[in-house]
């Protein structure tokens, strides 16, 4: 699961929300528990100004680590993610937000990081996507996704005609508050509120969800991730829209440019704990609540 066979001096990235409470008190935990087991523990960009508090090391790039372990919640996954992606680093999640797909160990069980980043764990391989949007013949906008991207009708505007193609066909053209287009990982966040179907984290596909479609008809869709989508979106009445990716800050999405998502070269590979995807559905969606 890590670089290397030998769990000794690996070095293990701890990636934190250092504005979440008890977060840094917590990694600084986990880094002891880290050495005590014969690892690294180490911190890069903005959490190396709190290195000496958790006693780590700092490093200059992920690329010498092993493994990413990082404290908060999904959202604290979305920004380490690409970072572990990029350097194709397993990354282990400890949850202290609300939900947690994808961080699926709990604080009480930091005891077991050692063993699970040594690879007595499964690993959930996702599949991410590559986002650009074209203005005017020119690239203004590149990013890799790991949840989803939506485009949506900004606030208090009128509602634009949203239009989405697969390939060279057009799928949909809609009027409605915006479109959601997810990686199956994204299914459980945005698109899940928006009514779209829960996917199974390993599946390799495009899932595209309406945001309150002005139509009788509307279903979710699921396309193939051998094609392209495409969104473009037609201005009603000085309507205004915007996208934005994994929940980032929303963009100008002006009339003319277009959206294209199509399968990435990198991989998100997720160290899995407490019964993984399946377990938290089970424990965090589909337990009546008492």
């Amino acid at each position: 699961m890590t670089k290397g066979a030998a769990n000794v001096n690996e070095r293990v990235l701890i990636g934190y929300n250092s504005a979440k409470d008890g977060s840094t008190d917590l990694s600084a935990e986990i880094a002891a528990l880290l050495k005590d087991s014969g690892m690294i523990p180490c911190v890069y960009g903005k959490n190396s100004l709190y290195a000496d508090k958790i006693g780590a090391e700092i490093v200059e790039t992920p690329g010498i680590c092993n493994c990413i372990v990082t404290v908060g919640g999904d959202g604290t996954i979305l920004k380490w993610g690409k970072i572990a992606a990029e350097f194709d680093l397993p990354l282990l999640g400890v949850n202290m937000g609300r939900l947690g797909f994808m961080a699926t160990l709990e604080p009480h069980e930091t005891e077991r990081i050692p063993e699970l980043i040594q690879g007595n764990a499964a690993v959930s391989r996702r599949m991410l996507l590559d986002c650009t949007v074209i203005r005017d013949e020119k690239k203004i906008f590149s990013e890799t996704v790991i949840n989803d991207v939506i485009v949506s009708r900004s606030s208090l505007s009128k509602l634009p005609e949203f239009i989405v193609s697969c390939g060279a066909a057009e799928v949909s053209r809609v009027r409605a508050d915006g479109v959601i287009l997810s990686t199956p990982t994204g299914s459980t966040a945005y698109s899940l509120s928006a009514g779209g179907p829960i996917l199974s984290p390993d599946l390799e596909c495009i899932e595209f969800t309406a945001l309150c479609p002005h139509t009788l008809f509307n279903r979710p869709m699921i396309f193939s991730d051998k094609q392209p989508v495409t969104v473009n979106v037609c201005h009603y009445q000085d309507s205004k829209a915007t996208f934005s990716v994994d929940g980032g800050k929303g963009i100008p999405f002006l009339d003319g440019d277009v959206l294209r998502l199509s399968r990435s070269e990198y991989n998100l590979c997720i160290i899995e704990a407490g019964g993984g995807f399946y377990g938290a559905i089970h424990n965090k969606l589909m337990t009546p609540i008492k």
